[in-house]
C-alpha cells in the first residue's frame, strides 16, 4: 500500500500549456525561428527545456541555452500566470490528505517556479515536500528530482510505498 503520493506539476496539477507554449514561441522568435502552431510546442511541457530545444529544433547547447534564457524572460513576467489548477484538484488533494497520505510535488520545472505557482494558487499547504530542478543546470532529470523528494520525505529506502502521478 502506498503511504506517499508525488505529483508532477505541469499537466497534472495545473493546466500550464498556454504559458509554456507562448514562452517557447517567444524564445524561438528571439532566435529568428517563427513557430505559429502552439500545439506543436506542447512537446515542451514536462521535459527539461534545454534538452527539448536541442531535440525539437536541432540546436547546439549554446543556442538552446540562449533559448532557455529568452523563455524565462517571458515566462517569469507573464507565462507563469497563464496557468490554472485543474478542476477538482484542490478537493482531491484535501481528500487525500484527509485519508492520511503524505503528498509531495516532484517537477522538472525549476523549483523557484514550482513554489511560486503553488503559492499563487494557494496549494502549497497540501504538500510535505516540494521539489524541482535547479536553475543552474543541476538536478534537471526527473529521476534526480524524485530522489530529492524521497530524501525530503525520508523515504529513500521505502520506494515501494511511494507512487508518482504524472509524467
Amino acid at each position: 500500500m502506498y503511504r506517499a503520493i508525488l505529483f508532477d506539476l505541469d499537466g497534472t496539477l495545473t493546466a500550464s500549456a498556454e504559458g509554456i507554449t507562448k514562452s517557447v514561441q517567444y524564445a524561438l522568435h528571439r532566435l529568428g525561428i517563427e513557430e505559429t502552431d502552439l500545439h506543436k510546442l506542447e512537446a515542451f511541457i514536462g521535459p527539461p527545456l534545454l534538452d527539448q530545444f536541442m531535440e525539437a529544433y536541432g540546436m547546439d547547447q549554446a543556442s538552446a541555452g540562449q533559448a532557455v534564457v529568452y523563455y524565462r524572460e517571458r515566462y517569469t513576467r507573464q507565462g507563469i500566470y497563464e496557468n490554472r489548477p485543474y478542476e477538482g484538484i484542490r478537493e482531491l488533494l484535501q481528500e487525500l490528505k484527509g485519508r492520511g497520505y503524505i503528498l509531495g510535488v516532484a517537477s522538472s520545472k525549476p523549483i523557484v517556479y514550482v513554489r511560486q505557482i503553488l503559492g499563487y494558487f494557494q496549494l502549497t499547504s497540501f504538500f510535505t515536500v516540494i521539489e524541482g530542478s535547479q536553475m543552474d543546470g543541476s538536478r534537471t532529470t526527473k529521476g534526480e528530482v524524485i530522489q530529492e523528494a524521497l530524501r525530503g520525505l525520508k523515504m529513500e529506502g521505502q520506494r515501494e510505498q511511494v507512487v508518482m502521478v504524472g509524467d
